[in-house]
């Protein structure tokens, strides 16, 4: 829950991959004009749960800075050893799959959330900016984090769309 702007930019950072034609997907099936989106996938059994996702701008651009500002709750206190499994998508392949130490990745970006994370609502905002070489391709982020016994922590899909709309031009 400490770090969940990690995962945003892990999937915008990847680049080298080329997606197929605009006209061939649909970036979000019902949702005409969204470029980006995210779900939480936990049960009631996840520790962590997030209520809300928002980006500035939004829709996250190429080579701008990118505000992510992420809230949920926590059922129980987070403790220290608490990691995540992460994998990153462009389209079906994947890209990336890697296990990060959320709070060494908390106190590495020095996020307001340090470990022990106490139980309650808590609010993270963290800016970056995003390459401007982020290929044009639909990136997905499946983050799975447990705590230090291996129990349920969080579960988080993410969505991003960097690829070109029929009639726009993305200048590189």
């Amino acid at each position: 829950m400490t770090r969940f702007g990690v995962f945003v930019l892990l999937a915008a950072a990847l680049n080298g991959v080329v997606a197929s034609p605009v006209d061939e997907q649909v970036a979000f099936p019902g949702v005409s004009d969204k470029r980006w989106d995210w779900k939480d996938c936990g049960t009631h059994a996840h520790l962590v749960h997030i209520t809300t996702i928002s980006v500035s701008p939004d829709p996250p651009q190429r080579g701008k800075d990118l505000t992510i500002t992420v809230e949920g709750v926590a059922d129980d206190d987070v403790q220290e050893g608490a990691y995540a499994d992460v994998t990153v998508k462009a389209g079906p392949i994947k890209i990336l799959h890697k296990e990060f130490d959320v709070c060494e990745e908390a106190r590495n970006a020095n996020t307001t959330i340090q470990c022990p994370v106490e139980k309650g609502t808590h609010k993270v905002v963290q800016s970056v900016t995003l390459p401007k070489e982020i290929p044009p391709a639909q990136f997905s982020v499946n983050a799975r984090g447990y705590t230090v016994d291996d129990d349920d922590l969080f579960c988080l899909d993410l969505f991003m769309d960097f690829r070109m709309r029929p009639g726009s031009f993305i200048p590189w």
